[in-house]
């Protein structure tokens, strides 16, 4: 297989596929989806090697770029080395226009389904909350976003609001959250403009580097694990990938997402991320304030 490698860069494909084991996920996409855009070998063995992984097409040719970058300051090649480094991937400290920044470490960070429960979580002394009110009743969306934002600054809580960027600026939210679909549509000058904090969802290293563009407030990494709240295109990338995803973006607040939860809670922060937002753990428990107690022991 190995789209047409030679039996030697075969070889070192395999290498880098054995020594980064802890990095490998199940491929959802076809052999077909895997495309080179060089005949440079090193290039062509590490996207190999990363779609192999089970790194989607876009990613592995992130890895493989950053990885031809690594040899050639390096003058060698070392499958042993995963490329980390954030200049590799033309990640840059400090760009131009930046977000209002919020606290490096967010602590417990949960998603709330409606302004009620943004209250009680609020009451139980959660400091990051995030507002994922779904629905297509306008006034409800008006109504569910103002109460939510008047709670916020009510318990000085950071409070973000997931989509709703326009009536997060109209009530002076905050913060607001946005996946990547949303980048597509949303006023980001005028989000920045307003002075509200940005997050951002991201599923691995292109999605990342899309999201440095922006220079938001924080970067969300995930799905960590399995999760049922959201159909996922792309499979949960587990804490082996999500360690070095912190590596790379560790100039920004961090939050791991996805299927987070008391068991796994402390291997999620080990990674390095500062923060780790749950929904099921604290929204679906018979004791959420026992659970949100529980839970905030980890961020001591």
């Amino acid at each position: 297989m190995m789209h047409h490698l030679n039996p030697s860069e075969h070889a070192l494909a395999q290498a880098i596929i054995k020594f980064h084991q802890k990095l490998q996920i199940p491929q959802k996409e076809d052999l077909q989806s895997l495309t080179f855009s060089s005949h440079e070998p090193i290039y062509r063995i590490t996207k190999a090697a990363s779609w192999q992984l089970g790194f989607i097409n876009q990613d592995a040719q992130c890895i493989a770029l950053a990885w031809q970058q690594q040899c050639s300051s390096l003058e060698q090649f070392d499958p042993l080395t995963w490329p980390a480094s954030p200049m590799l991937f033309g990640i840059h400290p400090n760009p131009s226009e930046s977000f209002a920044p919020c606290p490096k470490n967010l602590g417990l960070y949960v998603v709330a389904p409606d302004a009620s429960w943004v209250k009680k979580l609020a009451q139980a002394g959660l400091k990051t909350i995030q507002l994922r009110f779904k629905s297509n009743d306008k006034q409800q969306i008006l109504e569910q976003v103002k109460t939510a934002i008047a709670t916020g600054r009510a318990y000085d809580s950071q409070l973000f609001i997931n989509d709703y960027w326009e009536l997060a600026i109209e009530e002076a939210a905050y913060g607001v959250h946005l996946g990547q679909e949303d980048l597509d549509t949303a006023d980001l000058s005028r989000i920045r403009a307003a002075g509200l904090r940005l997050g951002i969802s991201t599923h691995g290293y292109a999605e990342m580097l899309r999201a440095h563009q922006y220079a938001p407030s924080y970067i969300a990494l995930g799905a960590i694990f399995p999760t049922t709240l959201k159909q996922m295109q792309t499979a949960p990338q587990g804490l082996g990938r999500l360690t070095y995803y912190a590596k790379l973006l560790a100039q920004y607040p961090l939050v791991g997402i996805g299927g987070v939860d008391e068991n796994t809670i402390s291997q999620v922060l080990d990674t390095g991320v500062g923060s780790a937002a749950l929904v099921r753990a604290v929204i679906n428990s018979p004791d959420y304030t026992a659970a949100i107690n529980k839970l905030q022991k980890h961020f001591k």
